[in-house]
């Protein structure tokens, strides 16, 4: 199968440099790279072609790329992601099953990244964060799934022909709209696949981090009411529920010293459960290959390639690095609970976003 990497970047950088480079290095031959930036740009590199498109989104620039690409199957990258040496021989097995539409595979932090940048991706791979999604951001037993990022997402053309490509404006949640179309309108599956592994650097705490957070979450809520098959689970309602009690908590203590009592023990509880998992969860940041172990898919199943954890050798955090990343973790996921919990609010009872 000859695939077409689609990256789709504002300007040229180092991380895209970075991305195209380890794509070069893929152990799978035949595949071709389109980048397509605002403006052109000089990417002197084999097997790539760039496309300027003008200032447009993500989902618009793909959607272009789509009359561009030569390959039989789309591979999507964000331009700060970079893919493990194989990637595509692992994702292209799966496509042998012709009711397999697309597959996704974790995107992990790579050990590169500053301790913010660090931080911020324990956060995303926190159960007390991601729940059951964390394997969208650490390696997990394979599995189906109705929804996945589009920063490690390869698809047929066929079937992105046939769906008219992502055909919204919507970024992000463009990725959720597409699943939701295989999924429910072509009957067809996606599957997860914990080996189909990139690397995707992380915006560091906090400001970076908290502003993903909220336009992450504002989507969300707002697709709770127009695409509630995928995104009407109560996941994501927890951080808003967190939000709600801690306002009408507070104002419904101030009635009695007992409820007062029952508040603040109610809230040190959750204080106490997010130090346990911050602490549990670390040394944090595991970012070679090596530092997984992944058992074969188990065959004529969905679910399979079983995975644990252990550490390697590259990264050894001191005490201090150690302390300093839990303490950044603990403070990350509280303010990613508040932003999500509020932006999620007012996403579910917006009318319409800006991009429609």
């Amino acid at each position: 199968m000859h695939v077409s990497i689609i990256i789709a970047v504002k300007k040229d950088n180092p991380n895209l440099r970075e991305c195209v480079e380890n794509c070069l290095k893929l152990d799978y031959p035949d595949f071709e790279i389109l980048v397509l930036p605002d403006n052109d740009a000089i990417l002197n590199y084999p097997k790539t072609r760039v496309i300027p498109t003008g200032e447009l989104t993500p989902p618009l620039k793909r959607d272009l790329a789509l009359s561009q690409a030569k390959g039989e199957i789309l591979a999507f990258l964000d331009d700060d992601a970079y893919p493990d040496k194989d990637w595509l021989t692992k994702a292209l097995r799966h496509f042998e099953s012709p009711e397999i539409a697309a597959v996704g595979g974790p995107a992990v932090t790579p050990d590169s990244d500053s301790p913010l940048q660090k931080a911020s991706g324990q956060v995303y791979s926190s159960y007390l964060m991601s729940g059951q999604y964390v394997y969208r951001y650490l390696p997990k037993p394979q599995r189906f799934v109705d929804d996945y990022p589009s920063c490690n997402f390869l698809v047929r053309k066929s079937i992105m022909r046939e769906l008219g490509g992502f055909n919204t404006k919507f970024w992000p949640g463009e990725d959720t709209f597409l699943c939701l179309k295989i999924v429910r309108d072509l009957k067809k599956k996606i599957v997860y696949d914990p080996q189909v592994l990139v690397y995707h650097h992380r915006r560091g705490l906090f400001k970076g981090h908290l502003k993903q957070i909220a336009n992450y979450a504002l989507h969300r809520g707002y697709f709770v009411k127009r695409f509630p098959e995928t995104s009407l689970k109560f996941t994501y309602f927890l951080p808003s529920f967190f939000v709600l009690g801690l306002f009408f908590g507070r104002v419904v203590s101030l009635l009695n010293p007992a409820l007062t009592c029952f508040y603040f023990f109610l809230l040190s509880f959750y204080f106490i459960i997010v130090l346990i998992f911050t602490v549990k969860d670390n040394p944090l940041v595991i970012r070679s290959k090596s530092s997984f172990q992944i058992s074969p898919p188990l065959v004529g199943g969905a679910r399979g390639g079983g995975v644990s954890r252990v550490f390697s050798d590259s990264w050894a955090p001191t005490a201090k690095e150690d302390f300093r990343l839990i303490f950044l973790i603990f403070w990350g996921i509280i303010f990613s609970h508040l932003v999500y919990g509020l932006y999620f609010i007012q996403g579910l009872f917006s009318r319409k976003l800006k991009e429609e």
